[in-house]
């Protein structure tokens, strides 16, 4: 029947089970490819794969003159342009599609703007991004605010509008709570968890906003050793960087649902 339950420990090795047949799909194909083309490097293998992990941990540069090992350059820069990014869209989208919600006045001109500027792709923008702000670290982080923001500020506002009944915010008024109060108490504290769920539906499109952002004009970063490992057909380290975009994506996907469940146990989705 739809939606039967089945035992927990069913459930688990059948999770397990889907991830070890994409393993071995995966180790079969590129098996399949070596004996085509022994030198073939598309596809490579787990052993391959290892090597290339041992590579982004490599330290760089001369033994008397030795760099950080590239994994962690990448790592710190995109990490660090995501969370800028990430925290000046959803904080702006917060303010604006709250007021849009609240305030009627806001909501009639803003609206219209938003749902026009929302379909228009954000890397189609990067062109206006880079005579506006340059190709420096506030580039990065407007790809990833503006990217957000739009889509965000709808959803929030739709939030408002839907899940905060007119009668709350009446009573709100009649036991004489202020605008601010009403704002906090009864609006954001509805909405806080629909707040956290959009929030993790932008990771993806933020973390796909910067890597295009660095892939064209980055010098470290994520994206960037992609773009120069992809040149050079070295495969094992796009995988392995790819792999790890999976890891950061879980984690804050992760991170943000643990957060939701702390603050909003009431809410059942």
């Amino acid at each position: 029947m739809i939606r039967r339950s089945v035992p927990n420990w069913l459930f688990w090795l059948l999770s397990i089970g889907g991830i070890a047949v994409l393993l071995t799909c995966y180790e079969l194909v590129s098996a399949r490819q070596t004996r085509i083309n022994p030198l073939q490097t598309t596809i490579p293998s787990f052993e391959k794969l290892s090597e290339g992990l041992r590579q982004i941990f490599r330290p760089q540069g001369l033994p008397d003159n030795p760099k950080p090992p590239m994994f962690w350059v990448d790592i710190r820069a995109t990490l660090w342009r995501l969370v800028l990014g990430m925290g000046a869209g959803v904080g702006l989208s917060i303010v604006v599609g709250v007021m849009m919600g609240a305030y009627r006045w806001i909501e009639a001109p803003l609206r219209p703007v938003f749902m026009f500027l929302s379909k228009i792709p954000p890397t189609a923008m990067m062109p206006i991004y880079f005579a506006v702000v340059g190709t420096d670290q506030k580039m990065f982080a407007s790809m990833v605010a503006l990217g957000i923001f739009f889509s965000m500020t709808q959803s929030i506002y739709q939030a408002v509008r839907q899940d905060v009944t007119d009668e709350g915010i009446n009573k709100a008024y009649t036991l004489g709570a202020s605008e601010f109060e009403i704002i906090y108490d009864v609006i954001w504290k509805q909405i806080l968890p629909k707040v956290i769920d959009s929030i993790r539906l932008q990771i993806g499109p933020a973390m796909v906003f910067l890597l295009a952002a660095e892939m064209v004009v980055g010098n470290a970063g994520l994206g960037y050793q992609i773009r120069m490992q992809s040149r050079i057909l070295n495969m094992s380290v796009v995988y392995v960087y790819l792999a790890i975009l999976a890891i950061i994506g879980l984690a804050a996907e992760w991170s943000l649902a643990t957060l939701r469940r702390t603050l909003c146990p009431w809410f059942v989705e």
